[in-house]
Formats: C-alpha cells, sequence, structure tokens
C-alpha cells in the first residue's frame, strides 16, 4: 500500500535538516565526525516511521544510526521522532540499498539492521530480496571484519529461504529464532513487528556475522557465474 503524501512535506523535512545530511555521499568514511565519542556505527535499511531507529538509538546511546529510507513520506515521521526526543546519535538519508558503498567506507559499518524487508514473492524477484547474495556481497563492501547483518520478518518463506543465502556469501549464522517474542517482548519492536506480533504471527529472526568469503562467492563478486538459487522461493 502506497504511503499517503503528508502535508507540507518539504517544510517538515527542513525542520529536521541536523538529523538529515544535505550530501550524505561527502559524509563518506566521516560519519562518526558528526557525534562526540561515536563508538559503533550500525546502518538500518528501511526505517519506516523510525520506531526502531529511535527506539534503538536511546537504547544505545553510545553507538551511532543511520537510517536508509527512499520514502520521503515516511523518513519525516522518523526524523520528526528523533527531533523530538532530542537525540544526537541517529541520522537518516535517501539511498538505494544496493549502493551503500557510495555512502560508507570499507569497513566503517558495525551492524546492519534489515527489518521487514519486501519478500519479493516468486523465484524470478529473487534478486531484488534484500537478503540475496547479490545485496549480500554489497554489505560486505562497508561491513568491518567480524560485522553483523541482524536480519528480522514475519514471512516464513523469505526466512527459511535467506538462512540459505547468508552462509553463500560468507556470513555464519547464529540466534535463528523462529519466533522471537515467544516468552515476551525481545529488543526494540518497530510498528510493523508489534501490528503482527498482536496478531499472533510469529516473528523471525537471526544474526548473520561476516567472515572469509566461500571460494563461490569470490567468483560471483568477480563477476564469475550467478548464484544457483536454493531452498524455499
Amino acid at each position: 500500500m502506497r504511503m499517503r503524501k503528508k502535508p507540507n512535506l518539504e517544510a517538515r523535512l527542513e525542520a529536521c535538516k541536523e538529523r538529515i545530511p544535505v550530501q550524505p555521499k561527502e559524509m563518506r568514511g566521516r560519519w562518526r565526525e558528526l557525534v562526540t565519542g561515536a563508538g559503533a556505527l550500525w546502518v538500518e535499511l528501511g526505517c519506516g516511521k523510525g520506531r526502531f531507529t529511535v527506539g534503538t538509538a536511546q537504547a544505545e546511546p553510545g553507538a551511532m544510526l543511520v537510517a536508509v529510507e527512499r520514502v520521503p513520506d515516511a523518513m519525516v515521521i522518523a526524523a520528526e521522532r528523533a527531533r523530538e526526543l532530542e537525540l544526537p546519535n541517529v541520522f537518516f538519508i535517501d539511498a538505494d540499498a544496493a549502493n551503500l558503498e557510495e555512502y560508507f567506507a570499507p569497513g566503517e559499518v558495525d551492524r546492519i539492521y534489515i527489518n521487514f524487508c519486501d519478500p519479493w514473492p516468486g523465484a524470478r524477484y529473487a534478486k531484488r530480496r534484500l537478503t540475496h547474495p547479490g545485496f549480500l556481497l554489497r554489505y560486505r563492501k562497508v561491513l568491518r571484519e567480524g560485522g553483523e547483518i541482524h536480519f528480522k520478518t514475519d514471512n516464513h518463506d523469505l526466512f527459511e529461504w535467506s538462512l540459505f543465502q547468508f552462509p553463500k556469501a560468507g556470513f555464519v549464522l547464529s540466534q535463528v529464532t523462529r519466533d522471537l517474542h515467544a516468552r515476551g517482548i525481545q529488543g526494540v519492536m518497530t510498528d510493523y513487528e508489534e501490528k503482527f506480533h498482536n496478531l499472533g504471527t510469529p516473528i523471525n529472526r537471526c544474526v548473520g556475522t561476516m567472515e572469509a568469503l566461500p571460494e563461490q562467492a569470490e567468483e560471483e563478486e568477480t563477476g564469475g557465474e550467478a548464484f544457483q538459487e536454493k531452498g524455499a522461493e
């Protein structure tokens, strides 16, 4: 469903300009300069209205968050949430997940969050999924050695399929669960997550830690044969 265009969008974005860098590509390799004493740098792909982004920034004041969101009508709500709470450690950019290396230097990012991304059902659309090896290899270009991807989804098929993809791109899986909140709320929820949790939909989650690339992935990264799709479609 397309989000309804927000009234006075430009004015609202302007009011949040301290949270939205005008030239984000110029911050490549320099993001930590924006926050005195910044430690870890975490990137969220598709922050929506920013509940998870802002909640995580509150809970982890020593970390710096950069949220990527291509829908301005959603991003402005997220930025307003951050501004209202006067959070100094969260920023927002309009960027494509396929081009993260244009905004972040090699090894600059400690963690990437992928929360409830579009599952793109059907094998013909597999390469559009944010957990496809093609995307995972791109994330490697900005993650530090041992960096992590934290992935959450309510879509069972996407999750099972993704569990096959992480190892192909050199990510070791841990903290795999198919019912994250079975024993109570775990971590910061997104708005979408709370809605479906309240409906009784199990939330799937895993962590992928970056290690050495398998030989097949090295071939893909240098232009070799495409990955063979395995697992659920």
